[in-house]
């Protein structure tokens, strides 16, 4: 299994990833089709954020990935830098689960957020993805609130 960072060179391989990926956690059928903005977005956010994604790849094959996306709010008491990252897109193909794939580039993700200065990670986890969050640390919190301005 090779671990590694991704480059542009890697754009069409992530997109190969990422859409049966939002497909299966969303519970849309294998046949659904996005749409362009989300698409031509999600390329271009791959190829200029602020973000790091990593993949686990198998004979040539991509069959796990992890993206971290960097941002920076107004620095706070607890948050000098007010860098902060947000861990995302955490995937592994069903045949590959359980072998410490997704815990190797949780891992590796949380190394690049130190890097990067970054004082918090945050996530949105599945039901099944929280075993592994918790156990590299995550802690689910009350603290936050969120609205989705697209439903007002």
């Amino acid at each position: 299994m090779e671990y590694r960072v991704t480059d542009a060179n890697d754009i069409d391989m992530l997109m190969d990833v990422r859409l049966p990926m939002l497909r299966i956690v969303n519970d849309l059928p294998a046949d659904y089709i996005f749409d362009d903005e989300l698409v031509v977005s999600s390329r271009r956010y791959f190829l200029e954020g602020d973000q790091t994604t990593v993949v686990a790849v198998d004979d040539g094959r991509c069959v796990a990935c992890a993206s971290m996306s960097y941002i920076e709010i107004m620095p706070t008491f607890s948050h000098p830098s007010g860098k902060r990252a947000h861990l995302m897109n955490v995937y592994t193909e069903e045949h590959y689960r359980r072998r410490g794939i997704a815990r190797h580039l949780v891992n590796m993700l949380i190394e690049d957020a130190r890097v990067h200065g970054a004082t918090e990670i945050s996530l949105d986890a599945t039901e099944s993805g929280r075993p592994l969050y918790e156990s590299v640390g995550f802690k689910a919190s009350e603290e936050c609130m969120a609205i989705d301005i697209q439903q007002l």
